[in-house]
């Protein structure tokens, strides 16, 4: 199952609404690279709100997503990271310290407008 990405403006917004197994994050992982390539996104809100729990498998895509976003030029804001998940990356190593958060979506745009400075 593939995870949608939604442009709006120069943004690109995802809502991860299924459980993760590792063939969907890998897909997910091309797709949003692929689609930072061709739409010249410069940011990224990646929405976590309905991922109850994280394997490390996903904990380190996820880690790696927000790493090559950088390196693509499209910055990323994680919203709504349930406490289960938040504790998660951190007993994995997986402090994602430069990455700023938010509490939801609309807080998320907010940010990201933020961190590009618009």
């Amino acid at each position: 199952m593939r995870i949608p990405i939604l442009k709006l403006h120069n943004y690109l917004l995802i809502s991860i609404q299924i459980d993760l197994d590792d063939q969907t994050a890998i897909q997910f992982q091309e797709d949003l690279l692929s689609k930072i390539h061709e739409s010249g996104a410069t940011g990224v809100v990646i929405d976590l709100t309905s991922v109850e729990i994280i394997d490390s498998f996903i904990a380190k895509v996820l880690g790696d997503v927000v790493t090559m976003s950088d390196l693509m030029g499209a910055k990323v804001v994680l919203t709504g990271i349930q406490p289960a998940v938040a504790m998660t990356l951190i007993d994995l190593g997986i402090h994602l310290q430069d990455v700023p958060t938010a509490l939801d979506l609309e807080q998320g745009l907010i940010k990201l407008r933020q961190e590009l400075e618009e």
